[in-house]
């Protein structure tokens, strides 16, 4: 282990993941484990830049693995995006002697973090703490498997009343850029259709899949809708369905920010917790501007500008699969 980073931080920024305390956890006790200092920066970029600095120990982080949001609070900071702002970030990681920086977040995190690093040349290092799942060089980004079965029990509930009236409801789940969660649960749950960002939808397209389900008699009928979709939000789809349907009984749910609450699934408390070592693990090793993921259950680095211009796919077998199962 090189032996230039004596003292690292950490902290999290943009939207809340469940995982992301037991990815605090990690990062915490591993520094410990490595003889090094450790701090916690309180409210993301905007703590960074006011200097709201916490040292921790072992003892800080007990009992967080099972927390939902962050104990290290989060923030979306304009002020970090200019060139005063993140030099008044740089001088308080000099003030404290910081030498390695550990982010927690998505895309906007991630721009951030590499462009602080060009800026001023601080070690950095990103865990991919993200419902959206849509980061370049990682499988599965911490949150977004306890989203997606927060999603599914919800949807579960919402079926119960869906087969009792015989409605069609339309129920948005989160994904502004990106169908991971839409697509997955729409699977899972057994959806009459779903509607992506990453598709062309047509109105037509959807009355299509709509009247098959009116022909093939079934009792209850769920489309789900990711909130970044190209045909509008579910209330304006919803709208457009009922004057070409009248017939139907057309209801909308929207999950919201239920998604991201909750205590983490085992599985992203466990990658939380891999990633958080090999974030501190890689800093120590001398790997920076990176991203730290899992590829085919394999630790990878990938650099930051890579995680969030390659942005991950959508599995075009699972539209295809939907598809046939929807019937």
């Amino acid at each position: 282990m090189s032996k230039a980073i004596k003292t690292l931080a950490v902290l999290t920024s943009g939207g809340d993941a469940p995982g992301m305390n037991a990815a605090i956890r990690a990062v915490v006790r591993t520094a410990v484990f490595y003889e090094k200092r450790i701090f916690g920066i309180k409210r993301g970029y905007d703590g960074l830049i006011e200097g709201d600095f916490e040292e921790l120990n072992s003892k800080s982080v007990k009992n967080i693995l099972n927390l939902g949001g962050t104990i290290l609070k989060s923030a979306r900071s304009e002020e970090f995006k200019t060139e005063a702002g993140q030099m008044k970030a740089y001088e308080q990681l000099q003030k404290h002697g910081v030498d390695g920086l550990i982010v927690i977040g998505g895309n906007g995190t991630f721009t951030g973090a590499h462009r602080f690093f060009e800026a001023h040349g601080v070690p950095v290092i990103g865990i991919p703490g993200t419902i959206d799942n849509d980061l370049f060089g990682t499988d599965y980004t911490i949150g977004y498997d306890t989203a997606t079965n927060t999603v599914v029990d919800c949807i579960d509930k919402i079926r119960d009343t869906a087969s009792s009236h015989n409605r069609l409801f339309f129920v948005e789940v989160m994904g502004r850029d990106s169908g991971f969660i839409a697509m997955n649960t729409a699977v899972a749950i057994g959806a009459l259709d779903v509607i992506l960002p990453e598709q062309n939808k047509s109105y037509e397209d959807l009355f299509v899949e709509i009247e098959k389900g009116a022909s093939n008699k079934k009792t209850s009928n769920i489309v789900v809708v990711a909130e970044g979709n190209k045909l509008g939000d579910s209330f304006s789809i919803a709208n457009k369905v009922r004057e070409h349907f009248p017939q139907l009984d057309t209801k909308v749910t929207i999950l919201g920010h239920l998604q991201r609450g909750g205590a983490p699934s085992c599985f992203d408390r466990v990658t939380a917790s891999k990633l958080g070592v090999a974030a501190v693990e890689g800093l120590l090793n001398g790997r920076f501007d990176v991203m730290a993921g899992m590829v085919d259950e394999e630790l990878t680095y990938t650099f930051l500008q890579q995680a969030v211009m390659n942005k991950a796919q959508l599995d075009p077998e699972m539209l295809r699969i939907s598809k046939i199962l929807a019937i």
